[in-house]
């Protein structure tokens, strides 16, 4: 069982008298007016109607545009809108989400991300199918800045269903983007909220964390929609090593509630899985002239592990960048 966290912020129950629907639509913003429109509309088209729905913008006290005329030029009133006093990070405001949601579904939908036509009565027949999973979450598509496809997230399996050996895939590596998963409310009210120590990988935990109490459900259709930015933190963690260091620190979490005689072998190969996608950033930076952000992924996947395999590929990435910069290459 996972302990209570100082880390982690307590989801209460929702009041006995206040009204529940099924579905909690919760899209939290910040600086992303641009693209709320359309996400918005994405949700808009398959509205339940406010019986079934609540939908509800959360902004994080956006400095360099309005998402309030957004939601009331597009949601015509049908969208909540809240608004922080001040920036309070993402995690936190993910946390106000979660608290001010009142469906016994919460989907979390980033203000930059949609849904395809059919996500939420596809999830919702998961949820009836089998009751005692605790989420639900479909394959994605990833998306560019202007809205143009580039690729799919693998399959997982051939069917819609349970995922079997789920905990042990998803405990070694990010599998999930928030836009595509749903999570029942009384789940995140027995596990908390996301954790505050961790600023990149905060969701992989938390995907890590229901797994180890809950069934998951897979949809194999592409329901969801992720954005990529090349300003993004993931762009601007990646050149300082960031994005490394926090998943260390998620690894180091999630052993914690991992089950007696696994955990060390596990982190181990997250950790190994890690340090492969640090070198392949490197290279990729390498590969542009960026020599700086790729030694800093080399380095950093050396802190993730110190096996044979791992240390000849940060040798021959380093032979390459000093033979590129010799003009050799």
């Amino acid at each position: 069982m996972t302990m209570k966290s100082p880390y982690r912020a307590t989801i209460e129950p929702v009041p006995a008298e206040v009204p529940r629907p099924l579905w909690s639509v919760m899209i939290p913003t910040y600086n992303c007016e641009r693209y709320l429109g359309e996400t918005l509309a994405s949700v808009l088209i398959q509205d339940l109607g406010p019986d079934l729905m609540q939908i509800e913008v959360v902004d994080d006290h956006s400095t360099s545009d309005d998402p309030m005329r957004v939601v009331e030029d597009v949601g015509n009133g049908r969208v909540g809108f809240f608004r922080q006093k001040e920036n309070v990070g993402h995690v936190r405001n993910f946390e106000t989400c979660l608290r001010r949601s009142q469906g016994r579904l919460i989907h979390l939908l980033h203000g930059d991300d949609c849904v395809r036509d059919g996500f939420y009565s596809t999830m919702e027949k998961a949820f009836k199918d089998d009751p005692d999973i605790g989420a639900a979450f479909c394959r994605f598509i990833v998306m560019d800045e202007e809205g143009h496809w580039q690729k799919i997230s693998p399959l997982e399996q051939p069917k819609d269903g349970i995922l079997n050996n789920w905990f042990d895939r998803i405990a070694l590596e990010q599998r999930i983007q928030t836009p595509s998963i749903v999570v029942r409310r009384e789940v995140y009210e027995k596990l908390d909220g996301f954790d505050r120590r961790l600023s990149w990988s905060e969701d992989w935990e938390m995907w890590v964390r229901i797994a180890a109490h809950f069934p998951v459900w897979y949809v194999v259709e592409p329901l969801a929609v992720y954005r990529m930015h090349s300003t993004s933190n993931t762009s601007g963690f990646a050149r300082t090593g960031e994005n490394v260091r926090d998943v260390r620190r998620a690894v180091a979490i999630t052993k914690q509630y991992l089950p007696d005689g696994y955990s060390q072998e596990t982190s181990r190969l997250a950790l190994e899985r890690q340090a492969l996608i640090a070198l392949k950033s490197a290279r990729e930076f390498a590969g542009t002239g960026e020599t700086y952000p790729a030694i800093i992924q080399a380095r950093e996947a050396l802190r993730c592990s110190l096996s044979l395999k791992i240390g000849v590929r940060v040798l021959r990435l380093l032979i390459r960048a000093v033979l590129h910069r010799l003009g050799m290459r």
